[in-house]
């Protein structure tokens, strides 16, 4: 049997292959562990995987990405110091094993405090304006200093305690008057995280090599039938569509109106009754390592998840009209969660830790 390739529904502007499964350059990523890029005049170009769509990057004008911008956003992802407690850094909910996820149900903040969500993957934000489950936050700078003031979270009665902390530390007052010329600001932390943040890409996944570099053997016969299930019977591609397997938009599947403990989700930010219990569609990159999933991180498996959408999710009066019965075999099950599987990919792997902090 012959397997199509991707249709423009599942890529928006197809890139040009970057060589043989080429990804990045090897001396893309800085001398200190930083996310790959190289610097122009202090410019910091994004290297873009295969398979996702550079013109598609959201970088505001008043944010352009520069070498300085990002290894400091790097340094506050990772420093734990930016908490009430000196216990949470960014990356506590965010580690790289678990695609930039925590692997844990709900996420945890100072003091072992838990949320009432999972953390969602902080991966391929570049392509995506609103951010969190909710999309309460309107731009990734808005969205990297939100937790900070939040008392599960990192702790903070609000910004300006925060500042002030911060400014005790003589190395950071140094670095924000060498990239922004000016004392510490939460504007400034902000655009140093968010500009780091975009930085942290995942492409060039076996899929990708298989639909858009014509590799048929990237991915196993399985999870070419998968394929094909994911864009018609299993109706995948209706909220899962776009390079980056997402339609950007807010639906409700169900969560939690089968145990009465319904959050209300994107309503809470917009109070159009539409929106009751709608959450955003998270991108399928790198699915197999952030389990587990869904806002609430019900579910520990792919399986459990792609069994849950069989069953056309949980009725209720505000379910999106795209959710329906799929009548999925069992065997069909299976192999769309083989290529559920190959969506895993490269790029977020250049990311280190830093090994020392300002003092």
């Amino acid at each position: 049997m012959r397997f199509t390739r991707f249709s423009a529904l599942m890529f928006v502007g197809t890139m040009a292959v970057l060589g043989s499964g080429a990804m990045l350059p090897s001396d893309a990523a800085d001398s200190k562990g930083g996310a790959a890029g190289q610097a122009v005049s202090g410019e910091y170009k994004l290297q873009i995987p295969f398979g996702l769509d550079g013109d598609s990057a959201v970088i505001p004008a008043d944010n352009p990405l520069t070498k300085d911008k990002v290894e400091l956003g790097r340094l506050l992802f990772f420093d734990k110091r930016l908490s009430k407690d000196n216990t949470i850094a960014c990356a506590s909910c965010h580690l790289s094993k678990f695609a930039f996820t925590d692997g844990q149900r709900v996420s945890a903040g100072i003091r072992g405090q838990k949320g009432g969500r999972s953390a969602p993957a902080s991966f391929n934000r570049v392509f995506s304006k609103a951010q969190f489950w909710d999309g309460r936050a309107a731009t990734l700078e808005e969205q990297s200093v939100g937790p900070f003031a939040n008392p599960i979270e990192h702790g903070f009665a609000n910004h300006d305690e925060m500042i002030a902390k911060m400014k005790k530390i003589p190395g950071y007052r140094k670095l924000f008057k060498e990239v922004f010329g000016e004392e510490i600001t939460i504007d400034g932390v902000g655009k140093a995280i968010a500009s780091f943040q975009r930085t942290v890409l995942s492409g060039n996944s076996p899929a990708d090599r298989f639909d858009q570099g014509g590799d048929e053997k990237a991915i196993p016969a399985a999870a070419q039938k998968g394929l094909i299930l994911f864009r018609e019977k299993a109706r995948c591609t209706k909220c899962h569509s776009g390079f980056n397997f997402t339609d950007e938009k807010f639906h409700n599947l169900g969560i939690g109106w089968d145990t009465n403990t319904v959050d209300l989700g994107r309503y809470m930010v917009t109070k159009n009754p539409a929106d009751i219990g709608a959450f955003k569609t998270p991108t399928l990159r790198e699915i197999a390592r952030s389990a587990p999933y869904m806002h609430d991180g019900r579910f520990k498996t792919l399986e459990e998840v792609v069994n849950f959408y069989n069953q056309a999710g949980v009725k209720n009066p505000h379910q999106d009209e795209l959710i329906l019965p799929l009548d999925l075999t069992d065997e069909e099950k299976r192999n769309l969660v083989e290529f559920l599987r190959t969506l895993n990919g490269e790029g977020w792997q250049q990311v280190k830790a830093p090994t020392s902090f300002p003092r």
